[in-house]
């Protein structure tokens, strides 16, 4: 089945920021557009606030005056449900409550004809438990926008557990043809996006709550060191507190309260103050006029080591040891399978990020993945209390010789990007296992949909097959609450990468 013919009408019910938004891509695309909304008078001011953002395409030269024109001739507000009879398809973008969108699209079944697409822009309801209020639930998915809707390309297409596959495929196609990059997904809690970037904010705030890092270091090494555009602290903060939570308490108990996706207690309480973010004035950070973001804590300069001893290659870490030698410090190197470890001068280690704590061991300091070492600009390093001053000082001096900020954060097994990375590669091949999306999709979908640096399959790949599963099995040995426990679907991933491993 292929896209909507361009002279079928498209409707939006729910003319809030998204449901503009959604009405602008349909209507840029060349559809037909009504406009409906449950509180008078709203739908024509929707169809205004469409327009005017029509003229500014026009300013920006984005969009020509003719089409422009065309476009809002196209445009038309109703007042009556009945008066989206003749469309083709109708998106609803209205409260993200149950029983409100099961009336509204029975209501709709009676109106519209029986092919006629019906799509739900839900991100937290189960499209399924929508659909399974309809007659007709075969031609029910989901059309999951990302805001802004003109701008972001992904649209994650969403089929419930009676969705028939040609009407996932017309919805499909239609948002392809809508310039936009769609990526099928089954109805599960989060969808694709919702559901693998939980971790990215969990284990922010878990290294916070345990005393770890400020949220200013820890945004600092998210971006400087993990490659992310942004902070776990400082998107939350752009998104709003109470968005970002109800999302993740929402696939928490869709999940039947699984361990995994246990929200934080430190952003429910930030919830609960009504720092919300950038929309109040005072999140996790403080957005008032003049308000001066904290500095992320960056060590004082250290001499660097006369010479590092490595043993082994340093596995995802490799880089390091072409980058301390073009720095004159003398590399010697002794042969040991599997080493990811520095052995400094004072005879302390500096030890990659592996999910145990510097305190199980005697003078070690750890440091922080990176996604790629040559580029980042900052790297993290943590030590236990009884750690040799000389071994942190070498250690420090190290990184900055390299030219990296050095952030030193409390002894959090697994620091920052590693355990945040690591937790995201296990639910992404979990994902998988579950018949959740492709791979493909899966990657395409957390890059799109949040900008991730790589996708989490393709992350998982560059640093090796066992990597993320070893990590979590440290991580869940430091914490046996089940949280770290890597998936099935992780253990068979590491175990058949170990095999070709073995046999090539």
């Amino acid at each position: 089945m292929t896209a909507l013919d361009l002279s079928s009408p498209v409707a939006v019910v729910g003319t809030g920021t998204m449901g503009q938004g959604i009405a602008q891509v349909a209507l840029v695309a060349g559809h037909p557009v009504r406009l409906y909304d449950a509180a008078p008078g709203r739908a024509r001011e929707a169809a205004e606030a469409i327009g005017a953002r029509l003229d500014r395409l026009v300013e920006k030269e984005r969009l020509t005056a003719a089409d422009r024109d065309a476009a809002r001739d196209r445009l038309r507000p109703v007042d009556e449900l009945t008066g989206l009879a003749d469309c083709a398809l109708v998106v609803e973008a209205v409260v993200e409550r149950l029983g409100v969108k099961q009336d509204l699209f029975r209501a709709l079944e009676d109106i519209v004809s029986d092919d006629c697409l019906l799509a739900t822009n839900t991100s937290s309801l189960s499209v399924t438990a929508i659909g399974g209020a309809l007659r007709v639930p075969g031609r029910f998915v989901g059309l999951h926008f990302f805001n802004p809707a003109p701008l972001l390309p992904l649209v994650e297409v969403v089929s419930g557990f009676a969705t028939d596959v040609t009407y996932a495929t017309r919805a499909f196609e239609t948002a392809r043809a809508w310039g936009k990059t769609p990526v099928a997904c089954a109805d599960t809690p989060g969808f694709i996006v919702n559901r693998i970037a939980r971790p990215f904010y969990a284990e922010a705030f878990a290294v916070y709550e345990s005393q770890g890092a400020d949220p200013a270091t820890i945004d600092a090494v998210l971006r400087e060191s993990g490659g992310f555009r942004m902070g776990a602290f400082e998107l939350t903060d752009l998104i709003g507190q109470d968005v970002n939570e109800s999302v993740t308490h929402s696939v928490w108990q869709a999940f039947f309260h699984d361990v995994r996706f246990t929200p934080s207690l430190a952003q429910r309480r930030l919830v609960e103050s009504g720092r919300l973010g950038r929309k109040t004035g005072h999140g996790w950070y403080d957005h008032g006029d003049g308000a001066e973001r904290p500095e992320p804590h960056t060590a004082e300069p250290a001499d660097p080591p006369a010479y590092v001893v490595a043993e082994g290659g340093l596995g995802p870490a490799s880089d390091l040891l072409a980058m301390i030698r073009e720095a004159g410090i003398e590399v010697r190197e002794e042969d040991e399978d599997n080493g990811t470890r520095l052995v400094l001068p004072g005879g302390g280690q500096l030890v990659l990020a592996d999910g145990q704590t510097s305190v199980e061991f005697r003078d070690v300091v750890y440091f922080d993945l990176a996604l790629d070492y040559r580029k980042a600009t900052r790297v993290a390093l943590s030590h236990a209390q009884n750690t040799s001053p000389v071994t942190v000082a070498e250690a420090t001096g190290l990184f900055q010789a390299l030219g990296k900020k050095v952030s030193v954060i409390g002894d959090v097994p697994g620091m920052i990007v590693a355990r945040t990375v690591a937790r995201i590669i296990d639910l992404a091949h979990d994902a998988v296992a579950k018949g959740v999306a492709t791979e493909d999709d899966i990657d395409t979908a957390m890059r799109l949909g949040v900008n991730y640096p790589l996708g989490p399959l393709e992350w998982s790949r560059r640093l090796g097959g066992g990597w993320a599963c070893s990590l979590l099995d440290n991580l869940h040995e430091c914490e046996p609450s089940g949280r770290y426990a890597p998936s099935l679907a992780l253990y068979r991933h590491a175990y058949a990468s170990d095999q070709r491993e073995g046999t090539s």
